[in-house]
């Protein structure tokens, strides 16, 4: 599931690359968030499942519905005007990271030294990525707006938890959905202008970013999070350079550096120290 999840998951930065080249970003992800939204609520109504959240649920439903689709997706869609798929992938990968330093400072989940290893390097492979990236002249607003998505993204991840309980999981999708489209469609009115270009790589990447990353991996991520944690799953958010890397290149021919390369193996060894150390010492 982990697996799963960081592949759909990485390859969502290729086709909103491909998005915003034929239309304004947050009309685009407003509109994605209405229409996955609108799916998972009548699928979830079909089976059976409730609006009827418990407080827990509603409360981290709201909350990741803004830290996760309004602020994190929206500022990757806006930053990758002018920063590459592969780039916003690495800089979302420090994720796990950032939930491990918040979990401890605020829950006491303190990591193993193993673990505390793992995320550390993971975290300076990334960096040594981005080093490379800026030392070649990257777009520094891009980085620092999908630097502020990815500290809102990881607010979101402790905060999924709650609404991982309690059951309508894919009701608790459809509704965190909405619920950013609704944020995010008045900033898109008041900013952008509604200029379309119409091709069929637009309705290819804006079916596929819907359905796949908007709607399958967002109910994978829910389940994984109430079978392992938020801090362990979390570490799958590692995989993002590897597969964000992998999908960006073939798809969109994003060349790859020898650093880059580099800094992928290191995050990788860090996803091995990382899952280890979960494991029973016996």
């Amino acid at each position: 599931m982990g697996l799963a999840f960081a592949a759909m998951w990485s390859s969502a930065f290729t086709s909103a690359r491909v998005i915003v080249e034929y239309a304004p970003p947050l009309m685009s992800l407003a509109l994605r968030f209405a229409v996955s939204g609108g799916i998972g609520i009548a699928l979830a109504l079909a089976l059976g499942q409730s609006m009827r959240l418990t407080r827990a649920q509603w409360r981290a439903t709201v909350i990741f519905g803004l830290c996760q689709n309004a602020l994190y997706l929206g500022l990757n869609f806006v930053a990758m005007q002018w920063i590459e798929a592969s780039l916003a992938a690495v800089i979302a990968s420090t994720m796990p990271l950032l939930v491990a330093v918040i979990a401890w400072a605020a829950m006491g989940d303190r990591p193993r030294r193993m673990g505390a290893v793992g995320l550390l390097a993971g975290f300076a492979g990334v960096v040594l990525i981005l080093g490379d990236r800026i030392g070649g002249g990257v777009d520094l607003t891009g980085v620092a707006l999908c630097i502020v998505g990815v500290i809102s993204l990881a607010v979101a991840t402790l905060m999924v938890r709650g609404a991982a309980s309690g059951g309508n999981l894919l009701m608790v999708v459809g509704l965190q959905m909405l619920i950013g489209s609704a944020i995010l469609w008045p900033i898109s009115l008041a900013t952008e202008t509604m200029t379309v270009i119409w091709s069929w790589q637009l309705i290819v990447a804006f079916a596929y970013t819907t359905l796949v990353p908007g709607l399958l991996a967002t109910w994978v991520w829910f389940v994984l999070v109430g079978r392992i944690g938020a801090v362990r799953a979390a570490t799958f958010h590692f995989l993002n350079p590897v597969f964000g890397a992998a999908v960006a290149s073939v798809l969109l021919r994003e060349s790859l550096s020898h650093w880059d390369l580099i800094g992928i193996a290191v995050v990788t060894v860090g996803i091995l120290l990382v899952q280890m150390s979960k494991q029973n010492p016996r």
